[in-house]
């Protein structure tokens, strides 16, 4: 990410940066949920330009969205910058997607003062890269829960996002129930609705297993098709949005929902932009 990209905006004062909690919504008022765009899925225009793809996805109607890890080597002076924006443009920083070597140590520092500057509330683990099997997977839980001990005091909360692997059952387990019963409750287990299906679970079932802990979801839409998979655009795959919807608003503990697509027929920023309008025709949002 390039420094002049950066330049055409002041900074705030730091006073003005500090974190705002993510209000929570009763199950029953699913219009107040806000709806975000994990901004993987317009990877190549935001390292064009971050500023203005955040501010076209401001303006496509998204009411905040989740950086994904190339936030990491933002300088605080960028991510200042980048909280203005997000002030100017009324949307908010929900969470952010990170490496699992950025829970610990002088990485997690810097890790939490972006996110502090940047207003999220969550810092998403978006993968284990620790050992295989059921050890290594009791480790990355030790590692969420130490994690979630040094963040809780800055208002800072974590979670762990889910690929196939998490859902593939691996001696006798799936490794996502390991982390679900070892980590503390108030470590967030964000569903990626398209890699659970494709794993061959049932995301419903999922989160009717474990209320008041999904309260982040990918939207993400999968297709059994060999030639489309991934792309395809939201509601055009096999998800059960409607049954997704109905568990995550009644006991799933839902904060806020983020669309994410791999790709489509469609450039980056009009497979945002459809599968917005995809999302707020069947969801009633």
């Amino acid at each position: 990410m390039t420094n002049h990209l950066w330049s055409r905006r002041s900074f705030l004062a730091m006073g003005a940066l500090l974190p705002g909690a993510l209000r929570g919504t009763p199950a029953s008022a699913a219009s107040t949920i806000p709806v975000g765009l994990e901004m993987y899925s317009v990877r190549d225009a935001l390292s064009k330009d971050p500023l203005g793809t955040v501010r076209a996805v401001a303006e496509m109607g998204y009411q905040g969205l989740e950086f994904y890890a190339p936030y990491f080597d933002w300088s605080v002076a960028q991510a200042k910058d980048m909280r203005k924006l997000l002030d100017d443009l009324g949307i908010r920083s929900f969470s952010t997607h990170n490496d699992s070597d950025y829970f610990s140590g002088d990485k997690l520092q810097h890790a939490r003062e972006i996110n502090l500057i940047l207003g999220s509330k969550y810092m998403v683990m978006a993968s284990s890269r620790g050992k295989s099997g059921p050890e290594g997977w009791l480790q990355v839980a030790d590692t969420l829960n130490t994690a979630a001990v040094k963040l809780e005091a800055d208002g800072l909360k974590v979670g762990y996002h889910n690929h196939q692997m998490e859902f593939t059952v691996t001696d006798g387990v799936r490794p996502i129930e390991i982390l679900a019963k070892n980590t503390k409750p108030s470590v967030m287990l964000q569903l990626d609705v398209g890699t659970c299906i494709d794993a061959g679970s049932d995301p419903v079932a999922w989160i009717r297993a474990n209320p008041g802990r999904i309260r982040s979801m990918h939207c993400k839409d999968w297709s059994p098709d060999a030639a489309k998979k991934y792309s395809v655009l939201f509601g055009e795959g096999v998800a059960d949005w409607k049954s997704l919807f109905h568990a995550a608003e009644n006991g799933g503990g839902i904060e806020y929902y983020l669309v994410e697509q791999e790709g489509s027929r469609f450039s980056e920023l009009d497979t945002a932009r459809k599968c917005l309008q995809a999302f707020r025709a069947m969801h009633g949002a």
